[in-house]
């Protein structure tokens, strides 16, 4: 079940593209943008995360650590990293424990074939660690700066 506006974010600790351990829980302190994504170097995720890329001054600007999850295994999220110079992290979900703790893991249906997959949706947290808003209607492109927006309203 996905957690709602203004519930405390469940906390987690997963391994980003070098390996090293984050816990949501050592963001205390600051805004956080905590964004699930599908697949690493797919068309839509490549350009979300290219789009935070891009507005990255802004966010670091505003105080606003970003954190990207997939379940794609470390060694795919270092690939993606490099390959498009992203200055966030990318945590590692292999296990499928965070995105279904965040009720983002669901059956989706794509030409005819039904799978589980990832939603892309994410959460922004505000320094106290309570959810502020709740994507579910992401534009790739445009989302970065939706959550900038977002962000400077609720500060």
């Amino acid at each position: 079940m996905k957690p709602k506006v203004g519930q405390l974010a469940p906390d987690f600790s997963l391994p980003d593209q070098d390996g090293i351990m984050h816990s949501l829980s050592e963001y205390r302190g600051k805004w956080v943008l905590l964004y699930f994504y599908p697949k690493d170097d797919t068309p839509g995720c490549t350009k979300e995360a290219c789009a935070i890329r891009d507005s990255f001054p802004s966010f670091r600007k505003n105080k606003i650590a970003v954190l990207g999850v997939s379940v794609d295994p470390i060694k795919r999220h270092k690939a993606f990293q490099e390959k498009y110079n992203l200055p966030f992290a990318l945590l590692s979900d292999e296990h499928k424990t965070v995105v279904k703790k965040y009720g983002v893991w669901t059956e989706k249906k794509f030409m005819g074939r039904v799978y589980m997959g990832t939603l892309r949706n994410s959460f922004l947290i505000d320094p106290k660690g309570k959810i502020t808003k709740i994507y579910e209607t992401i534009k790739p492109e445009t989302h970065a700066g939706e959550v900038l927006a977002n962000a400077r309203k609720f500060k």
